[in-house]
């Protein structure tokens, strides 16, 4: 894998778009150094497993049970940062242990750093958010009150926009194998939704809302995650078993061909002495056409003479 060059952010933050949430959290949570989609039909389905992962990871419970919770949802999106912490770095460790077969650790050194300094930052943030609400809760001091409410409807844009990004990207393990991000995805959800299958704690909802806004996140994300990984591995050869090293280039991508280090063959300079006029220099004068040419050396015609 190739090191990651340039800034984090590439230079796409000013001073005026920090005013914006949206726009820092684009720069801060999907780096330069991430690979683009490599097919539009891609993305979409990243979009749609985006919003299953979301469900996973909040809960739509959240809304039904007992009305929108602002403190439930920041405890819900903590736990998923904590779950993520652990389960991320165990996955990818997983892979590695399974392409050590045909590929080393050391080629994928920058994108797992990078990776990890990903997901560490996303944690942070999401943590720091969930203090920020709680001291503004438990204050009442209305100067906190107004300046920590315009933070925190700052940070709350910053960490939700975020969340949408490193949820298609998925803290950029892309960069280390593109089949990455839909298997954590699927991995994610499931482990989730895992808890209320075996407590059978169904959030103050009915048997069949429980089922299904317990199981419809998870089930939706692996079947667009499998689709995803379907048509990596059709169009473009990339299987979740292969090292990354030993997946065809990218489109986009492609090495140099030829041999390294072969100067451009042929003359560079164009020949030395080129000819006066157009043509053969040593061809034969011009004829009719309806008449055979002449021979080289008719007679009347003076070819070289000897020395």
């Amino acid at each position: 894998m190739a090191r990651s060059r340039g800034s984090w952010t590439g230079g796409r933050l000013t001073a005026r778009s920090l005013l914006n949430p949206k726009q820092v959290a684009t720069a801060v949570f999907h780096p330069r150094w991430i690979p683009p989609s490599l097919d539009p039909s891609i993305e979409r389905l990243k979009r749609i497993r985006v919003i299953g992962g979301a469900v996973a990871s909040i809960g739509v419970y959240t809304l039904f049970e007992g009305g929108f919770d602002m403190t439930e949802l920041m405890e819900n999106a903590l736990t998923a940062s904590v779950v993520l912490l652990f389960i991320t770095p165990l996955v990818v460790g997983v892979m590695l242990c399974l392409w050590r077969h045909t590929g080393t650790v050391r080629q994928l050194r920058v994108p797992l750093l990078n990776a990890l300094k990903l997901l560490l930052l996303f944690v942070g943030c999401v943590a720091a958010l969930v203090m920020l609400v709680t001291t503004i809760n438990a204050t009442g001091n209305p100067l906190v009150i107004m300046v920590g409410g315009l933070a925190m409807l700052w940070m709350l844009g910053f960490v939700v926009w975020g969340a949408v990004r490193v949820s298609g990207n998925f803290f950029g393990t892309a960069a280390v194998h593109r089949c990455l991000p839909a298997l954590l995805a699927t991995v994610t959800s499931w482990l989730m939704a895992l808890p209320d299958l075996v407590t059978g704690d169904l959030h103050g909802l009915s048997l069949t809302l429980g089922v299904v806004f317990i199981l419809g996140a998870p089930v939706t994300v692996t079947v667009i995650a499998l689709l995803e990984m379907g048509r990596l591995k059709r169009r473009y050869g990339i299987r979740l078993k292969a090292h990354p090293a030993t997946c065809p280039p990218f489109p986009g991508h492609l090495p140099p061909t030829g041999l390294p280090h072969v100067p451009p063959q042929g003359n560079p300079f164009g020949h030395p002495y080129p000819p006066a006029g157009a043509g053969n220099p040593y061809a034969p004068g011009p004829h009719h056409p309806g008449t055979p040419p002449p021979p080289p050396y008719a007679p009347g015609h003076r070819g070289p003479r000897n020395p």
